[in-house]
C-alpha cells in the first residue's frame, strides 16, 4: 500500500530495531528505511538478519544486520555501539524482540514465565539502558538539540485478562509502565519521546499462526468491531507517524492499534432483539399507573 507520509518524513536518522528481522518488527525496519531513515537490526538467527539486510538494501536502504541477544547487557551494548560506530548516531530506538506461547497459567513453569520476562520487559529496558547515552540531548554523535525516540511493541492483552497468556500478559505490562516513566523521566531530563504501539490481531505473523486457531476466524464477526485482521503496514504506518515531527508533542502513550478490538464484547442480542426489547418495556411503562413500580405489577 502507498504511504500517507512524504518519502523524507524520517530523512537523515538511524534506527536500531530489536527483532527487526522478521514479522512487524522488519516491516517497520523497511518502512522507516522508505521514508529515509538508515536501518540496523538486531537478532538471534543470523540467516534471518542476512536475508532481512538483503531486501533492504535491494530497496536502496541503508542497512545492517547486528547479531545479538537483548537479554545480556554485553549483547545489547556491543550492538549500540555498533549502530553508532558504522552510522555515526542513534536517533530512534524500536524494542520489538517478543516471546510468546500458549500455556495454562497452572501448566507454566517458572523458567517459561522468567524467559518471557526476560526478552520483552527486561530486554526492553536493558536496551533502552544502553542506547541512553547516545539518544540524549547533547548525546555523542547527536546534532540535533532535541534528544531521540523509543518505540516498544506491547500488547492489549493485560488491558482486561487472556486465556493462555499470563506471562505475556505480565511482560507487556512492565513494557506499557516503562514506556511512562521513561517518557517522564527521560522526557524531562534529556528531552526523549518514549511510545508504545499495542498491536490487535496482524495477519502473515508468526503471533497469529502460533496464537490464533483458524476455528477462531469463524467467529471473529461476533467481537470484531471492524471484522477484520490488521497488516503489518499499519503497525508500521503507525510507527512512522510516531518516530516523525507528527508526533513530536506524543510522549508515554502506549497506541492500539487493533481496530478497537480490545474494547469489545461478544453481541448477546442481535439489534432486532434489543429493538423489541426496547418496545416491549416501553409498552410496560405506558401501562404502569402513576406512582406505581413496575416490580408491584
Amino acid at each position: 500500500m502507498e504511504s500517507p507520509f512524504r518519502a523524507d518524513v524520517l530523512i537523515g536518522k538511524v534506527a536500531l530495531l530489536t527483532g527487526g528481522g522478521s514479522g512487524i518488527g522488519f516491516e517497520i525496519s523497511a518502512q522507516f528505511g522508505k521514508h529515509g531513515a538508515s536501518i540496523a537490526i538486531m537478532g538471534r538467527r543470523k540467516n534471518v538478519l542476512d536475508d532481512a539486510v538483503l531486501v533492504l538494501q535491494s530497496l536502496g536502504i541503508p542497512a545492517i544486520g547486528l547479531v545479538g541477544d537483548v537479554r545480556k547487557q554485553e549483547d545489547a551494548q556491543r550492538v549500540v555501539e555498533a549502530t553508532v560506530k558504522h552510522f555515526g548516531k542513534l536517533d530512534i530506538l524500536v524494542n520489538a524482540a517478543a516471546g510468546n506461547f500458549l500455556v495454562s497459567a497452572e501448566d507454566l513453569s517458572p523458567n517459561g514465565f522468567k524467559t518471557v520476562m526476560d526478552i520483552d520487559s527486561v530486554g526492553t529496558f536493558t536496551m533502552c539502558h544502553e542506547a541512553l547515552k547516545y539518544l540524549k540531548k547533547g548525546g555523542p554523535g547527536r546534532c540535533s538539540e532535541h534528544g531521540g525516540f523509543i518505540l516498544n511493541i506491547s500488547a492489549t492483552l493485560h488491558y482486561t485478562a487472556a486465556w493462555y497468556q499470563l506471562h505475556v500478559s505480565a511482560a507487556k505490562a512492565a513494557i506499557d509502565a516503562l514506556t511512562r516513566n521513561l517518557a517522564l523521566e527521560w522526557g524531562t531530563d534529556y528531552d526523549i519521546r518514549v511510545n508504545g504501539i499495542a498491536p490487535g490481531p496482524i495477519g502473515d505473523t508468526t503471533g497469529m499462526s502460533k496464537l490464533v486457531p483458524p476455528e477462531m476466524n469463524s467467529k471473529a464477526r461476533d467481537y470484531m468491531p471492524l471484522y477484520k485482521v490488521g497488516e503489518k503496514w499499519d503497525i508500521a504506518m503507525a510507527a512512522v507517524y510516531l518516530a516523525s515531527d507528527a508526533g513530536k508533542y506524543i510522549n508515554g502513550t502506549t497506541m492500539p492499534v487493533d481496530g478497537g478490538l480490545w474494547l469489545s464484547k461478544p453481541r448477546h442480542l442481535s439489534k432486532d432483539a434489543v429493538k423489541q426489547l426496547s418496545r416491549t418495556v416501553e409498552k410496560r411503562s405506558r401501562a404502569t399507573p402513576a406512582g406505581l413500580p413496575t416490580s408491584k405489577l
